[in-house]
């Protein structure tokens, strides 16, 4: 059995009243989106999505407008039913649940937290949090400690009795966070949550998300459109075009080998100094040459390019990369400077 908190096998979401035949011709004809709009008038709003996202991972999700990151999350909690295809919650098929455990499961084990936080302007920022609780019959001396110790870990203490309206726009995202967090639920879907904030804000917030993800160890899976975010933000991400999941790496592996040409163009800009590791760049001892003299710099596999051009800073002499005390590679200047421009992965 896999030990996946969120898996998705095979997922598709084809929109229309024609999608049921539009569907078929996919299966049976190969079609492509146009020819599906075009024949029946339905739209692929998700293409043979699959992946897997274990026990604390947060794993991102980015791609431009349009792109079905934000249709395919809302399959996780099956707000939005596949065409085909399934969806497991820590192992359960959600698709083939009842109405009852459905809710149950939503209410228990799945957190979601919106661009847009839909705080109720007219309750207390404690009640705001402790709502989906009402709901689940919990008394109000329960919800509010449940509520004070979520706003506690969204750095919110004190806040509890003010009115959405009395926070700014990133006070009121913590909020929202804390909100999700009130119910401990395994799982956050986060659908663009710090789009709409000021860059300083947006950042701080990160941080802080970063930060209590170590903590709280919930499995995320994180909505983008900027990869500079999904690179901060994720251990894993997943980049989609036209509703299909075109790559799935880390960002060093998306950085360093782009699975296509519209991967290659949304990574062309992005800085590889903190991102690419020694081990991707350097040459195996015995392809280098002798090695001559002593003092040279040593460094280690997953020591990335800024440390590397710290210690060519210094030294006249190539890097020695070591795992321990076995060398096992060797990065000169010209193997640097060719991997910082982006031409010498293995």
């Amino acid at each position: 059995m896999s030990d996946a908190v969120v898996e998705l096998e095979n997922v598709w979401k084809i929109f229309g009243e024609r999608a049921p035949e539009a569907m078929e011709a996919v299966r049976k004809e190969g079609i492509g989106k146009p020819e599906v709009l075009e024949r029946y008038g339905a739209v692929v709003g998700v293409k043979d999505a699959s992946f897997s996202v274990s026990k604390g991972e947060i794993f991102c999700l980015m791609g431009l407008s349009g792109s079905g990151k934000s249709t395919l999350v809302r399959h996780i909690n099956r707000l939005i039913e596949p065409t085909a295809g399934t969806i497991r919650i820590m192992g359960e098929d959600i698709g083939a649940m009842k109405s009852e455990q459905l809710r149950a499961t939503r209410a228990d084990k799945i957190g979601m937290v919106f661009q847009n936080m839909a705080l109720l302007p007219h309750r207390s920022v404690r009640d705001n949090i402790g709502f989906a609780l009402e709901l689940r019959g919990m008394d109000g001396y329960t919800r509010a400690k449940a509520a004070d110790k979520a706003l506690e870990t969204v750095s919110l203490h004190g806040y509890g009795d003010r009115l959405p309206s009395e926070l700014s726009g990133g006070m009121q995202q913590r909020v929202g966070l804390a909100r999700a967090l009130a119910a401990d639920p395994e799982i956050l879907l986060m659908d663009e949550p710090f789009s709409a904030l000021d860059p300083l804000i947006r950042r701080n917030l990160q941080d802080e998300f970063l930060s209590l993800s170590q903590d709280v160890k919930k499995t995320t899976v994180f909505i983008t459109h900027d990869l500079d975010e999904a690179i901060r933000m994720g251990d894993r991400i997943g980049i989609m075009k036209d509703g299909e999941i075109v790559q799935i790496g880390t960002a060093e592996d998306i950085v360093t080998a782009p699975a296509d040409d519209y991967v290659a163009d949304f990574v062309a800009g992005i800085s590889r100094l903190k991102l690419v590791s020694a081990s991707k760049i350097m040459v195996p001892p015995e392809q280098h040459g002798e090695i001559k003299g002593k003092g040279h710099p040593v460094a280690r596999p997953d020591d990335d390019l800024d440390t590397l051009v710290g210690l060519s800073t210094g030294s006249d002499k190539p890097v020695l990369i070591k795992d321990g005390d076995v060398l096992v590679g060797v990065v000169s200047k010209d193997t640097l400077l060719t991997g910082l421009q982006g031409g010498a992965e293995a």
